[in-house]
């Protein structure tokens, strides 16, 4: 079928016919025709163009179509679009020696996938082989991946449709310094997991899984201290720590892996979406030397046709030289700052806003409907994130708690258009706190 028959409303109508949309009831979706995207924006059938302040699904680090990535993956397909993952080719190789100069510690050895939810995966599959137990422990406010595993991993509701799920998943709390105390046993790690682990058996767990900052249930800081109990208590049990930085890693946060903003270094580490800004599928599952020697006389029990796909190994390598070389965190820090302020800012002119809370481009605005009690303004982040995208805005939440992350190439001037119109629409919250009063 050629080309010009595919205008916006043939396109808008084979789409609602033939496309399965994820997380959604089909009949209740109308999605927009984008036909385009620069930088921080795209733009749709209409010509009408929208600041993405998500990033997508917080994984185009570097934006739309920026010029040297789009012709990165030109040229690899032009040299070799596909060779099984049994061979070693260049974009592979290159790009898992560039993991191993980047990442925390001693991690060293990468096992590539096709995003997220398969590294994470693989992960749990070899901490059980590498241990010889059987259990995982993970956070209810967790998500992990869509993949069955993956899934049984995830903490939130969106697991219940995948339920029941094969035994051996045991779920901890997460720190929330917002709503819990300083010195809850939740906040410091250690009593919460060790009373656990006692009912558990620690003998019995083979790794814990966390998001270093909980990203999609509610943009989540630990306090200081708790990853490095974490750390401790594991090494206490020989049990393998698993950090997923799937959503924070690769300056999302500010710093190249999120981790770092605490200095502590897991045995097993899984990356995807800003690896490669998302322009061709990619995830990775990265661990410690000690591992990479086990797996030396021990086989590796995980694969995939396109693991290490060569397309998608060369968009990894043209991302960390485009972050490296344009000095992207270096460029992002001052904007950062200014981004923090303004937001920071909104809380005294909005009494929705309970918490802002974040650093880098990574920013959570928790909505409620009394400061005193911090009682969840249910129901009103739909509402305010379509004002925004009728005012240009792209931004999305979950529960009560909107999401501001940017790509990490944003400018000053963009943040201030963005918080400008967030300024505006965060009225219609705070008129849903005046009628529930």
């Amino acid at each position: 079928m050629s080309a010009e028959l595919w205008t916006a409303d043939r396109i808008a109508e084979a789409d609602r016919r033939y496309v399965i949309h994820s997380w959604s009831t089909q009949g209740a979706i109308k999605p927009k025709v984008i036909t385009g995207g620069e930088g921080s924006w795209f733009w749709d059938a209409d010509g009408r163009r929208y600041l993405d302040f998500q990033s997508q699904l917080v994984n185009m680090n570097l934006g739309h179509q920026h010029p040297r990535l789009v012709e990165a993956i030109a040229d690899a397909a032009r040299d070799l679009c596909y060779m099984g993952p049994g061979f070693a080719v260049r974009s592979r190789a290159e790009l898992a020696e560039r993991l191993a100069a980047l990442a925390p510690g001693d991690l060293e050895m990468t096992f590539f996938t096709t995003g997220g939810a398969e590294a994470n995966e693989s992960a749990i599959r070899l901490a059980r082989h590498v241990t010889g137990r059987p259990k995982v422990i993970a956070r209810y406010r967790s998500y992990h991946g869509a993949t069955a595993g993956a899934l049984q991993l995830t903490g939130d509701e969106r697991r219940w449709a995948g339920e029941p799920f094969v035994s051996g998943v045991v779920r901890m709390l997460e720190p929330d310094p917002y709503r819990r105390p300083a010195d809850d046993p939740v906040n410091l790690g250690r009593p919460h997991l060790e009373e656990i682990l006692a009912g558990e058996g620690p003998q019995n767990v083979a790794a814990i899984i966390v998001e270093p900052v909980t990203g999609t249930n509610g943009m989540l800081y630990p306090p200081d201290g708790y990853l490095q109990a974490l750390r401790e208590v594991c090494d206490e049990h020989g049990i393998l720590l698993v950090f997923d930085e799937v959503m924070v890693g690769f300056g999302r946060t500010g710093t190249m892996f999120a981790s770092e903003h605490w200095d502590v270094v897991p045995d097993v580490m899984t990356t995807a979406k800003g690896l490669n800004s998302g322009y061709v599928p990619l995830g990775a599952m990265t661990v410690s030397s000690a591992i990479g020697d086990w797996l030396q006389d021990h086989k590796f029990w995980a694969g995939q046709t396109y693991a290490g796909h060569p397309l998608a190994c060369a968009s990894g390598v043209a991302s960390l030289e485009i972050m490296e070389s344009e000095d992207v965190l270096g460029r992002l820090a001052p904007v950062a700052e200014h981004l923090a302020a303004r937001l920071q800012a909104l809380a005294d002119t909005h009494p929705s806003i309970g918490d802002v809370r974040g650093r880098g481009a990574f920013y959570g605005i928790e909505l409620v409907a009394d400061r005193m009690t911090k009682a969840p303004l249910a129901g009103v982040v739909p509402t305010v994130c379509a004002a925004a995208m009728q005012e240009g805005l792209y931004l999305t939440g979950n529960a009560n708690v909107l999401r501001i992350a940017p790509p990490l190439v944003v400018t000053r001037e963009e943040v201030d258009l963005a918080v400008d119109i967030l300024d505006s629409v965060l009225s219609l919250a705070d008129a849903e706190l005046e009628a529930a009063a």
